[in-house]
């Protein structure tokens, strides 16, 4: 019991701290600037324009940031969209560095896409199956599938974990090799402020850390489900 305990909260650690990191880059960075002559998402849309993507939309989400490949989309949260922030800029160029990435065929990306959808089905199918397993071993008195239950679910749970893993190389790419060239060669931030826009970079592509550190808390909480 102590072991679980002990395996559960360096879990949670793992799935807490780079979202706390994460939150603490972006919002440390998200005062307003009067020197910004426009909000992030007059920001993206200025880097479509000018990379000849006139059919990416820009638009506001209580989602969070991300870029939409299907609806081909820019997605700002409300924050980001219409601030003059450090955060804003950088991380609309992120968003932006996303579709220049789906506009050039970028492969991760469209993998990517596949197994984001597929995962959403898989772990719904993946609650189900876990909450299933003790009422299946209790109508079949079959104690052994529990465990393939338990083991069949754990696998589903862990597409979550793969897609996030291979969306970090992709991360970094609309990070460093998109975003941040963009923001060199424009002369879009001061000499004094790339050292705070790499930070910024740097949690925008983490965040999916954190997100898979999170589906990794799921499983190790349907474990403890389980035992109880």
């Amino acid at each position: 019991m102590a072991a679980m305990l002990v395996v559960l909260a360096l879990v949670f650690a793992l799935a807490v701290l780079p979202q706390m990191w994460v939150r603490n880059v972006i919002a440390r960075h998200g005062a307003e600037r009067a020197d910004f002559p426009g909000t992030g998402g007059e920001f993206a849309r200025h880097i479509l324009d000018e990379m000849k993507l006139p059919g990416v939309k820009v638009e506001e989400t209580n989602l969070g940031d991300h870029y939409d490949p299907d609806a081909k989309a820019v997605r700002l949260s409300p924050q980001h969209f219409a601030g003059r922030s450090l955060s804003a800029v950088v991380i609309a160029a992120h968003e932006a560095g996303h579709a220049m990435q789906d506009a050039t065929g970028y492969p991760p990306l469209a993998a990517r896409t596949r197994l984001a959808k597929q995962a959403i089905r898989m772990e719904k199918v993946g609650a189900v199956v876990m909450l299933a397993a003790p009422i299946v071993m209790a109508l079949a008195k079959a104690p052994h599938l529990l465990v393939i239950e338990v083991f069949c679910g754990v696998m589903i749970f862990a597409v979550s974990i793969l897609l996030h893993a291979v969306t970090l190389p992709m991360e970094f790419d609309a990070s460093f090799r998109r975003a941040l060239p963009v923001l060199k060669a424009g002369g879009y931030i001061k000499d004094q402020d790339m050292r705070s826009a790499r930070q910024i970079l740097k949690a925008a592509a983490y965040t999916y850390v954190a997100a898979a550190a999170m589906s990794l808390l799921d499983v190790a909480r349907w474990f403890r489900v389980l035992r109880m």
